[in-house]
């Protein structure tokens, strides 16, 4: 009776659990991979989900990113945009995912 009761608590325990794919030690991380499981992909382009970056690549456009309703553009500078045609606002390195940032930090 007691095993029965310490399966079922150590079952209840496992409870929403996910398994996660095991990676090996030293191996870099996946590139890219088509969304992510929490941060919705951007409104009306096509993109790809960077886990290096934490950020959706827009494809066909230069150094432009989205994560949570806002793009990331970088000329020079950072700026951000609700829509991927803007109007641009200039913001500093606050305002950018730190992924993203560290990708530009040194240019």
């Amino acid at each position: 009776m007691k095993r029965l009761a310490l399966l079922g608590a150590l079952g209840l325990s496992l409870v929403g659990c996910v398994v996660q794919p095991i990676t090996p030690v030293g191996s870099p991380p996946q590139a890219t991979q088509p969304s992510h499981p929490r941060y919705a992909p951007p409104p009306g382009v096509r993109s790809h989900w960077n886990p290096a970056l934490s950020v959706y690549v827009v494809e066909g456009a230069r150094d432009l990113y989205y994560r949570e309703r806002i793009f990331y553009r970088w000329d020079g500078g950072w700026s951000w945009s609700p829509q991927p045609g803007g109007p641009w606002k200039a913001t500093d390195s606050s305002g950018i995912p730190p992924g993203l940032f560290r990708q530009y930090q040194n240019r």
